[in-house]
C-alpha cells in the first residue's frame, strides 16, 4: 500500500467551490462600444486574481444562457441611442456590478460552468462534455456489452463530471446511468489504492446505500455506473422535479416551495442517519451529503456517490462549512450537511445563509430542535453533535425501520490504512484553509474598523491631546533645566540673568563681582551717574520658557547668600 504525498497524474489543483468574486475596476470607450475592465479573485488570496475585459453584449449573452434558470437577474437594460455618455456608461457600471454580485452570490448559479466560463475562461475553457465521451468510448472498447443511449446534459452541478444514459445490449429495456469524473484537488489514495477502492463499491450492500453496478478508476478519472431511477433524487421530491432536467432548471427557482410532511421527515431523517452511521464505524469518509446525493427508492432513501472522497472531489456545501472552525472532520461535515438537507426537507428550500438565527414554524418543535442543534449561531461556536446524539433526539428516536436487508462492506486492512490516512489528509486541507479564512476575517474587520469615520474622529482627538501634552512636557522639561543650571552656578547662590546687550561694570577690588538691582520701571528717568550698577532691561520679547527661568531665579533668589563688596566712590572732583 502507498500513500501519495505529491499530487498524482491527472488530480485537479483547482477547488471548482472555490466563491469567485469580480468587481469593475474600470471602463474605456472604443468605436462603437463600451469595454469594462473586471477584476476577479478566487478566494481570500488577492495574488490568485487576474483581470479580464466584457463588454455589455457579453453580459447580455450569459444572461440569455441563465434564463433556464428562471431567476430575475438585475442586467441593466440595452440602449442604442446615447450608450457613449461618460453619464450613462458610469450607470450601466454600477448596474453591471450589482448583476455581477447577484451571480457570484447565488451558491448555485456561482458553481455553474456558464458563470466560470464567464469569469475564469483560462481554467473553464475545456469542453468535458468530449472529455467525457472519449474516456466512455475507451471504456466501451473493453466492455463492449454497454451501450450509450444519449448524454444527460446538466443534470448535476459539478463541471468535471458528465452523466450518460445506458443500456446493456442483451437487455435492452433495462436503464442505467454512467457518471464519469475527473480527480479532484482531495485526491490522496495512490493509483492502486484508489482502483481497488472504486471496485469495492460494487460490492457494498446496505439498505440505504445505492446499488453501484460497476466502477472502475484510471490515474486521471473515474467511471461508476447505476441504474438509473425515474423517480429521481429526494431534492427531485422536494422541488417536484423531473430528474432528466439541467440542475438550474429544476432547483434555481422551483415554482412552488412546500416541505415534506412530518412523517417523511423523519423517516428520510432516520434512514440518512443510519447510513451516515455505518460509513462512520466503518471508517470510510463520505462528506457528500446533499439532497441531490439521496436517491428515491419508494419510500427509503439511499445514499450516492460514495465515490467522492475517494476521487477528491470537493462537497457542494464546502463554502459554508470552511467558514467554521468546529466543522473541522468528515463526520462533522456529514452533520452540517445533513442540516442542510433537514432544513431542505421541512421548508422546502435551502437557508438563506449559515448560521441561521431563527427558523420559521416547523411541523413540529422537535424538528426546530434538531436545526438549532445544527446550523444556528451557538452550534457554529461550539461543536456539531454526533450521529449518534442525533439519533436519540426525540425527531428520529421512535421512528420504527422496516428494512431487513442485510449490510456487507469489507474493506481490507491495508486498504483501510490508507483511507485512513487520506481521510486525515483531507481534513488538514479543511483545516489550513479554516485558518487563512478566519485570519482573513479578523484583519477585514480591524481594517474596517480602523477606516470608520467614528474611529478616525476618535483618532484625532487623540492626536490633539497627545500634541499638547508633549508641548506642556517639553516646556516644564526646559523651566527645570534652566532652574537647575542658575541653582548650581557659583557656590549654591543664584546667579542674575544677564542681556548679551547690557553693560557689565567694572571690578573695583581683586576678586570681587558687582551685583545688579533689579531694572527700573520704563517710564522712570535714567538713573544718576553715581548709582552702584547702572542696568538696562532687556525690551526683546521673551518666549515663555525663558519667562519661566527668570521667575524661577527670582523666587530661588538669597540675600545671605551674597559676598560683602566695597565700593570706591571717583565721583567727587579732584584737586590737582
Amino acid at each position: 500500500m502507498a500513500f501519495m504525498e505529491k499530487p498524482a497524474a491527472g488530480k485537479v489543483l483547482l477547488d471548482d467551490t472555490a466563491p469567485l468574486t469580480a468587481v469593475i475596476e474600470a471602463s474605456q470607450s472604443l468605436h462603437s462600444h463600451t469595454e469594462y475592465i473586471i477584476r476577479v479573485q478566487r478566494g481570500i488570496s488577492m495574488e490568485n486574481s487576474w483581470q479580464i475585459i466584457r463588454r455589455y453584449s457579453d453580459f447580455d449573452l450569459l444572461n440569455n444562457s441563465l434564463q433556464i434558470s428562471a431567476l430575475s437577474l438585475p442586467l441593466p437594460p440595452k440602449k442604442l441611442i446615447g450608450n457613449m455618455d461618460r453619464e450613462f456608461i458610469a450607470e450601466r457600471q454600477k448596474g453591471l456590478q450589482n448583476y455581477l454580485n447577484a451571480i457570484t452570490s447565488n451558491h448555485i448559479l456561482s458553481n455553474c460552468e456558464l458563470v466560470k466560463k464567464f469569469l475564469d475562461p483560462n481554467n473553464y475553457s475545456v469542453n468535458y462534455t468530449e472529455i467525457a465521451l472519449q474516456h466512455v468510448s475507451m471504456f466501451f472498447r473493453s466492455e463492449p456489452k454497454w451501450e450509450v443511449v444519449e448524454p444527460l446534459k446538466d443534470i448535476g452541478w459539478r463541471i468535471r463530471k458528465k452523466y450518460f444514459l445506458m443500456k446493456i445490449k442483451n437487455q435492452p429495456k433495462e436503464r442505467l446511468a454512467l457518471s464519469w469524473a475527473d480527480l479532484g484537488p482531495d485526491k490522496y489514495l495512490s493509483d492502486k489504492d484508489l482502483q481497488c477502492a472504486v471496485k469495492l463499491l460494487s460490492s457494498c450492500s446496505h439498505p440505504y446505500i445505492y446499488k453501484v453496478t460497476f466502477a472502475m478508476a484510471n490515474e486521471s478519472s473515474a467511471l461508476v455506473i447505476r441504474p438509473f431511477s425515474e423517480k429521481g433524487t429526494l431534492k427531485d421530491l422536494i422541488y417536484k422535479a423531473k430528474p432528466k432536467d439541467p440542475f438550474l432548471k429544476k432547483y434555481c427557482n422551483p415554482k412552488k416551495i412546500q416541505g415534506l410532511e412530518l412523517q417523511q421527515i423523519k423517516t428520510f431523517g432516520r434512514q440518512i442517519l443510519e447510513v451516515l452511521k455505518f460509513l462512520h464505524e466503518k471508517g470510510f469518509p463520505y462528506g457528500h451529503l446533499h439532497a441531490s446525493n439521496v436517491m428515491m427508492d419508494g419510500d427509503t432513501c439511499r445514499l450516492l456517490d460514495l465515490e467522492n472522497s475517494l476521487l477528491g472531489l470537493p462537497s457542494f456545501y464546502r463554502s459554508y462549512f470552511t467558514q467554521f472552525r468546529k466543522i473541522n472532520t468528515l463526520e462533522s461535515v456529514d452533520v452540517h450537511c445533513f442540516g442542510h438537507l433537514l432544513y431542505e426537507m421541512t421548508y422546502g428550500r435551502p437557508p438563506d445563509s449559515v448560521p441561521v438565527d431563527s427558523f420559521p414554524p416547523a411541523p413540529s418543535t422537535s424538528v426546530v430542535t434538531v436545526l438549532e442543534s445544527i446550523l444556528s449561531p451557538e452550534a457554529m461556536k461550539n461543536s456539531m453533535p454526533t450521529v449518534s446524539r442525533l439519533l436519540q433526539m426525540p425527531l428520529f428516536s421512535d421512528v420504527l425501520l422496516t428494512n431487513s436487508e442485510k449490510t456487507q462492506f469489507k474493506i481490507p486492512t491495508k486498504l483501510k490504512e490508507a483511507l485512513k490516512i487520506a481521510k486525515e489528509c483531507i481534513e488538514k486541507r479543511l483545516v489550513e484553509e479554516q485558518k487563512q479564512i478566519h485570519q482573513h476575517r479578523r484583519l477585514t474587520r480591524a481594517q474596517s474598523h480602523y477606516g470608520s469615520e467614528e474611529e478616525k474622529k476618535k483618532r484625532k482627538i487623540l492626536a490633539r491631546k497627545k500634541s499638547k501634552r508633549s508641548s506642556f512636557e517639553s516646556g516644564e522639561e526646559q523651566t527645570m533645566k534652566y532652574s537647575n543650571s542658575n541653582n548650581s552656578a557659583g557656590s549654591g547662590a543664584s546667579s542674575p540673568l544677564t542681556s548679551p546687550s547690557s553693560p557689565v561694570p567694572p571690578c573695583t577690588a581683586a576678586g570681587a563681582s558687582t551685583i545688579p538691582s533689579p531694572p527700573p520701571p520704563p517710564a522712570a528717568p535714567p538713573p544718576p551717574p553715581n548709582l552702584d550698577v547702572a542696568m538696562q532691561p532687556d525690551l526683546r520679547p521673551v518666549n515663555s520658557t525663558s519667562r519661566g527661568a527668570l521667575l524661577s531665579s527670582i523666587q530661588n533668589f538669597q540675600k545671605g547668600g551674597l559676598k560683602k563688596t566695597e565700593t570706591c566712590d571717583y565721583s567727587a572732583p579732584r584737586i590737582s
